[in-house]
């Protein structure tokens, strides 16, 4: 994980400054303990993916069309709260956007071409079905 300072860097050639990530800090739910009300470690990763200056435009569109169910308003929100300290928290986050930006904004699959078996392929898989028939009639009780 790269320091926070130098922005979030989602692959070669796409990093999306520090100034465009908002954070939010509350206490996570869950059992107590020795230590429950010392620090806000929940931790919420606010990015604004419809005002962002940081990818170009087919890479923003294709990302807010692939991320459109977990959007408000254009802007993802990322939750963390597996652990205990807020740092840590913070750094999830980071790591669960850049995942999931580096996903939204990857180029489709290649088209399948469709194909078609060849007859010899054909020819020996109905070869092999009344072969496999033949196999299963010889079983039946002979005829008396």
């Amino acid at each position: 994980m790269e320091p926070m300072d130098g922005g979030l860097t989602v692959r070669a050639g796409v990093v999306i400054p520090e100034a465009e990530l908002g954070w939010r800090f509350s206490r996570s739910s869950g059992p107590g303990g020795q230590s429950v009300n010392t620090a806000d470690s929940r931790v919420e990763l606010i990015f604004d993916l419809a005002a962002t200056s940081a990818l170009g435009e087919p890479l923003k569109n294709r990302a807010l069309d692939r991320l459109s169910s977990r959007l408000v308003d254009g802007v993802l929100t990322i939750a963390a709260s597996e652990h205990r300290s807020q740092w840590r928290n913070r750094e999830a986050a980071r790591a669960r956007l850049a995942s999931l930006l580096r996903d939204a904004i990857a180029s489709p699959p290649r088209q399948r071409r469709p194909t078609r078996p060849s007859k010899g392929a054909v020819r020996r898989r109905l070869d092999e079905k009344k072969r496999r028939g033949e196999t299963k009639r010889l079983r039946g009780r002979p005829l008396d």
